[in-house]
């Protein structure tokens, strides 16, 4: 729900600390900004010359009986340099608005380009404990729609803005001075148009803020659908996912016509009482034009200027729309860029010159959340100690959520132990530099995750150390060297996105070659050959052979077949290590490690009935204990 939710805060139309938290995305290009708003004043002078010049051509050269009579060669001599002279206020301000919007655009996009960096950058070293919590849609919407909105504002509306208020107010400050009169017919109608507008944008913010939602909601049902779309169409819920969605749409639809019921009046309801100003411009003029006390090209000149001057109303009602949504915007892109960066690097770092590939755990407490005290149920692990040699294969097993995944997310430091230490080699994780803790580790996770590419950038996945004859010597090393010979393109074979033209078995082959290729001192494996075929399984095991070779290990795995040679097993239980051992020191205990190897001989024994002796391929059953043992 808060997905959608937070799309509807409509931000104030100006908020101090974030103008000022924008303005320093501005301040790169303050010289190309002071230009631009340097130019308003051109812009505005250039745009109100045509009617004063009108005003000149009308009364000193076109009614007969001026003021002062002159000569026809001299008359349309002059009409022709006015003409001019308004052409040429018209190529100036075609030329400054020109510039303007040039250069409030490229400083848009490079404010748009710096702020989106720096999103996705926050968002590559913010804890998993972030993402656990947010919805990646959300997160898209801050790089993208959000930002978009401040682009809107940095590229158009500000400058836009400053053009119509330096026009509005030049204009009716030079009507003021020339003619006070004829300047408060023409100004008539702008309280009544301050009203107007005023409930307009009120009833505009609303509309926008219910499109926003069901915009939110309609991108979060197809996520969802599209994701899933092997499960409706399983299930047979096209019919109710299409009713779902025809009300979403329907509700997305609403919200737009509120919007356009509003435009629909407003923009009328503008030209009406701009009309009704001219009207009465027109009644005033006229008459004293009739009585002689003013000449009809002033009139001429105010009916222009009147035109003018309620122009710039109707855009500034909608650039205070854009000026709230990208406060809005803003608000929700700083929220996501003052999320505190807890797991970084230490300012004095130790580092392992030669690792020898040593794990140990001393007294490990972690919870998600909480873990205020030991008696807080919401401990993952308690006070969890074993060690690991150089060179050994640790296997680590249990029931779901007896905390195996969360140790393999602690050694990575995608989270912080609550108390006691991690230690690889006698030294403290949280001592070492992050990048160079990551980069000692290989894993393989039962999910691989590929993507889109090349199968070559799947493998490298950008390390400079790893060519071309590097990876295509791991993928034939895992038992991909027939496949890769088949494809004409080899390596360079596109993947699309998480590897949808391979199939499972063949993601999980890429993910080993590139463990493989990487050459880590330690790899982890997480139920990496569940997911698999036995074909594909036995291509994995002679790749493991190889890959396990001269590395410290960690495997977690259900199926104990695949962990029967593992130098030590530990067995989890709700948290705690409860058991630790070899495969027969285990079974001989007759623990929670010896019923889960009966549990899953049983389980075997169901699916594959062989008469007469052993099923290939599946651990056999522990003999029977007798006294002497």
């Amino acid at each position: 729900m808060s997905d959608f939710r937070e799309e509807e805060k409509l931000g104030k139309l100006y908020d101090t600390q974030i103008t000022r938290r924008l303005m320093k995305y501005l301040w790169p290009y303050r010289w190309q900004v002071v230009v631009a708003v340097s130019m308003t004043l051109g812009v505005a002078f250039m745009g109100s010359l045509g009617p004063y010049l009108f005003h000149i051509a009308v009364d000193h050269f076109i009614v007969p009986g001026a003021a002062h009579s002159i000569p026809r060669n001299i008359a349309v001599i002059g009409i022709v340099w006015l003409v001019l002279a308004y052409l040429g206020s018209l190529l100036a301000n075609f030329g400054l608005q020109y510039a303007q919007v040039r250069i409030m655009q490229s400083v848009g996009q490079k404010t748009m380009y710096d702020l989106r960096k720096e999103i996705f950058e926050h968002l590559q070293r913010l804890p998993m404990s972030f993402f656990d919590s947010s919805p990646v849609g959300r997160l898209v919407t801050r790089a993208t729609t959000d930002v978009d909105a401040l682009n809107d504002l940095f590229a158009s509306g500000v400058v836009a803005m400053l053009n119509d208020f330096v026009q509005l107010f030049g204009l009716a400050v030079f009507l003021l001075a020339w003619h006070p009169l004829l300047a408060l017919a023409t100004l008539s109608p702008l309280p009544f148009m301050i009203v107007l507008t005023y409930f307009f944008r009120n009833r505009v913010r609303d509309a926008n803020r219910g499109i926003r939602t069901a915009i939110a909601r309609i991108n979060g049902f197809l996520q969802e659908h599209i994701s899933g779309m092997s499960i409706v169409q399983l299930f047979n819920r096209e019919r109710k996912a299409r009713k779902q969605f025809a009300e979403l749409n329907r509700i997305h639809m609403e919200a737009y016509k509120d919007a356009i019921d509003a435009f629909s009046f407003f923009f009328p309801a503008v030209e009406f009482l701009s009309m009704s100003g001219i009207a009465l411009l027109f009644w005033v003029a006229g008459v004293r034009v009739v009585g002689g006390t003013i000449a009809v090209g002033v009139l001429i000149s105010f009916m222009m200027y009147a035109q003018s001057f309620f122009r710039p109303i109707q855009d500034l009602s909608e650039k205070f729309n854009i000026l709230q949504a990208a406060m809005a915007a803003s608000e929700r892109v700083f929220k996501l860029l003052d999320e505190p960066i807890t797991i970084t690097s230490p300012e004095t770092v130790r580092t392992l010159s030669a690792p020898r590939g040593e794990i140990e755990f001393r007294n490990v407490w972690f919870a998600y959340t909480g873990g205020a005290n030991p008696t807080d149920e919401n401990w993952v692990l308690r006070d969890v100690s074993f060690r690991v040699e150089p060179g050994q294969t640790l296997a680590i097993v249990g029931h779901t959520g007896a905390g195996k995944t969360t140790i393999i997310q602690l050694l990575l430091r995608f989270y912080d132990i609550q108390r006691g230490h991690i230690l690889l080699d006698g030294v403290d994780i949280r001592e070492m530099d992050l990048h160079e803790l990551r980069r000692m580790f290989g894993i393989v996770l039962q999910d691989p995750f590929l993507f889109t590419g090349t199968l070559e950038s799947n493998v490298r996945l950008g390390t400079a150390k790893i060519d071309r004859a590097a990876t295509e010597r791991a993928l034939k090393e895992v038992g991909l060297g027939p496949f890769v010979a088949s494809l004409a393109q080899g390596v360079e074979t596109l993947v699309t996105e998480r590897g949808g033209t391979l199939s499972v078995g063949q993601r999980q082959l890429v993910s080993f070659a590139r463990a493989l290729a990487h050459d880590p001192k330690f790899l982890i494996l997480d139920e990496a050959t569940s997911s698999v075929d036995t074909k594909t399984e036995l291509l994995i095991r002679e790749a493991l052979d190889r890959l396990l070779t001269g590395r410290t290990s960690v495997v977690i795995a259900h199926r104990l077949s695949t962990i029967q040679h593992a130098h030590r097993i530990l067995v989890f239980h709700k948290g705690r290590l409860r058991e630790q051992g070899s495969h027969q020191e285990l079974l001989l205990v007759r623990g929670i490690y010896y019923r889960l190897y009966q549990l899953q001989y049983k389980e075997q024994e169901l699916e594959v009935s062989v008469p007469g002796g052993a099923v290939p391929g599946f651990p056999q059953p522990p003999e029977p204990m007798t006294a002497d043992d």
